[in-house]
């Protein structure tokens, strides 16, 4: 049987690309009822996601999604009638030879990364034709306006976030009570040059705050602050008014209460930083690093789409604390952004709590994705009759 959507993912090292692939085909086989079958090249990195995935099988079903493990030599398949090449992965050719043969071809789409910059509403479905095959492939970009691919998100998330029952998730984690005045912040990071002086600041502050950090590429850096050989799942350590808290590294839906739990979440690269803004809870983001300092614009331009309605106070306090923790030159040092952030921190958190009606004007990636494929496919059935 022709499956609806094949989704090929060729995994990077920070476990973004998978993050979003995996959660794109639970979306579209859940609400869509689609038959989805995701290819990975890299199992191991998806059972971090998935945990009762087995790295070993071939082929298998997760949530509903058949995962497959791709590999060479390719052994053929029958393409889905829609082919995502999930930012920018190259297909197989044995692959493409066989979507070519295809009447009419599946709709090809190139799931390019999100970004809130002004050029994504202007190359969001252009077409790309093969230089060799009868195939043309459309980029689909992500974005934050109507005019864009949407963002990812589920049809029954608001409801899962408001049934979502902190009290019992702290005594789960052994939180138990808040202290007085408590602040509870996650901490999803690449390395960081501006940790040392961020946790100075809150170990040295008046406020108490407990950090919970999953596993990662973070823990070296926080093993060395505190002056120990090393970090792992568990782990707990006290210096004045900071607690750490080293938590597993867990499944996407642990990760949204995670982030429902917290009072301020400090997340990475494109899914994690989506799901906080859909947690209307504050944020700071850490854009991926890229040679000649690319990122800092990403970083602006979210910036500037994400304060758009914020009040002067909220938008100095956020930007300021942004551009520390991504080093952007000439940015106030952390201590003193992370004293601004702090003397706002209510307005802040209302700002966030209002931001999720504005993001969701965007509309979401796969409804977005599903109409765009229906259309092109139904325009190639009118035009070769």
């Amino acid at each position: 049987m022709r499956p609806d959507w094949d989704i090929f993912c060729a995994v990077i090292d920070n476990y973004g690309d998978i993050g979003v692939a995996w959660r794109l085909a639970r979306t579209l086989a859940r609400e869509q009822g689609a038959a989805v079958r995701l290819w990975v090249d890299d199992l191991r990195a998806f059972q971090r996601l998935w945990p009762t995935a087995d790295p070993e099988q071939p082929v298998q079903q997760c949530a509903g999604v058949t995962v497959c493990a791709w590999r060479t030599p390719w052994a053929d398949v029958n393409p889905a009638r829609a082919v995502i090449e999930a930012f920018g992965c190259a297909l197989p050719e044995p692959y493409l030879a066989a979507m070519a043969a295809q009447t009419p071809a599946p709709v090809w789409l190139n799931l390019e990364y999100l970004s809130a910059e002004d050029w994504v509403s202007h190359h969001h479905g252009l077409p790309s034709p093969h230089p060799r095959l009868p195939l043309t492939k459309h980029f689909f970009f992500p974005g934050f306006t109507p005019e864009t691919g949407g963002v990812l998100i589920e049809a029954d998330y608001a409801a899962r976030r408001a049934a979502f029952d902190e009290t019992a998730w702290a005594g789960e984690m052994g939180l138990g009570a808040r202290q007085q005045n408590e602040l509870r912040v996650s901490l999803f990071a690449y390395e960081n040059a501006a940790l040392p002086a961020l946790l100075d600041a809150w170990a040295s502050g008046d406020r108490p705050v407990t950090c919970l950090v999953p596993e990662g590429r973070v823990l070296p850096q926080l093993a060395a602050w505190l002056g120990v050989s090393g970090l792992a799942a568990g782990a707990g350590h006290r210096r004045d008014a900071l607690t750490l808290r080293v938590i597993p590294f867990t499944d996407q839906d642990c990760y949204d209460q995670l982030l429902w739990a917290c009072d301020l979440n400090f997340v990475r690269g494109e899914d994690s930083c989506v799901r906080a803004q859909w947690a209307a809870r504050p944020m700071v983001w850490q854009a991926y690093p890229q040679t000649g300092g690319a990122h800092w614009d990403k970083l602006e331009a979210l910036l500037a789409c994400y304060l758009l309605a914020a009040t002067p106070d909220v938008t100095e306090a956020v930007s300021g604390l942004w551009r520390c923790w991504n080093g952007i030159p000439g940015a106030s040092n952390i201590a003193r952004a992370w004293g601004g952030w702090l003397t706002h921190h209510e307005a802040i958190t209302r700002h966030a709590q209002a931001w999720p009606r504005t993001l969701a004007r965007a509309g979401r990636l796969s409804v977005k994705l599903a109409e765009f494929v229906e259309s092109t496919l139904k325009s190639r059935v009118f035009s070769n009759p």
